[in-house]
């Protein structure tokens, strides 16, 4: 697949990420609907910043998109929301093909690593999950644990972030194709790498927690990590 990203400098602490299975007979129809229509419309919108698609590198979900765009305020802006309830002919049949779908907006709480990379990351590994102490979990999060996974060979990136309810729980003609709501956990950490993660024991995971003490660290429920390779990727 290409994989289309110019140099930028914005910051983006907005973030939609996508995670669903699609009809195998459908792949390639979506591949094309995803590369040649739907993540170029998504990136004209105001705000919006670059689009990608990963795809798993074993089981599922198959494919996770994420969108950067400037400020969470974006995703419930004018112009994204008459974008979603007014869906192209080829948006609303890709959408029929989508299983088991989750999409989530996220407000950014911290990044370690290379701000903004001048290409978008080969790898990347989703953590999602929730922590049993939300107050302390956030700060060892968001200061040693990502800073300790930035500094592990191949990591060019690490981010966190925190789910926006009100923003993914808003009701589109979109949302209504696809039957997709927000996930269970309330955080996200995005693991960008250069080379592929080991995904028989989420190596990157466990290596930044042994780095801060991990049994020191408030626990993480309800947890669910993936690894995926790069499709695609366009900025503006």
């Amino acid at each position: 697949m290409v994989s289309e990203a110019a140099p930028t400098t914005k910051d983006c602490t907005g973030l939609m990420a996508f995670w669903a299975d699609i009809d195998a007979e459908y792949v390639l129809r979506y591949q094309q609907w995803h590369n040649c229509e739907h993540i170029p419309e998504r990136v004209s919108i105001p705000g919006f910043i670059e689009g990608r698609r990963y795809r798993a590198l074993n089981g599922h979900p198959t494919f996770l998109m994420i969108y950067d765009t400037e400020t969470t305020a974006v995703l419930s802006s004018d112009a994204y929301m008459a974008a979603l309830n007014a869906p192209t002919p080829w948006t609303c049949e890709a959408l029929t093909h989508f299983r088991k779908p989750t999409r989530d907006t996220f407000t950014r709480i911290a990044v370690a690593g290379q701000n903004s990379p001048r290409t978008a990351a080969s790898y990347i590994t989703s953590l999602r999950f929730d922590l049993s102490d939300e107050e302390a979990g956030e700060v060892e999060y968001a200061g040693r644990w990502i800073q300790a996974a930035a500094k592990l060979d191949h990591v060019e990136r690490v981010r966190l972030y925190k789910v926006d309810a009100a923003i993914g729980n808003m009701a589109t003609n979109e949302r209504k194709v696809h039957g997709g709501g927000p996930g269970k956990q309330r955080y996200l950490v995005l693991i960008e790498e250069s080379l592929p993660p080991k995904a028989a024991d989420h190596t990157v995971i466990s290596r930044a927690d042994a780095a801060i003490g991990g049994n020191a660290l408030p626990q993480r429920e309800n947890e669910v990590c993936e690894q995926f390779w790069l499709e695609f990727a366009r900025r503006k």
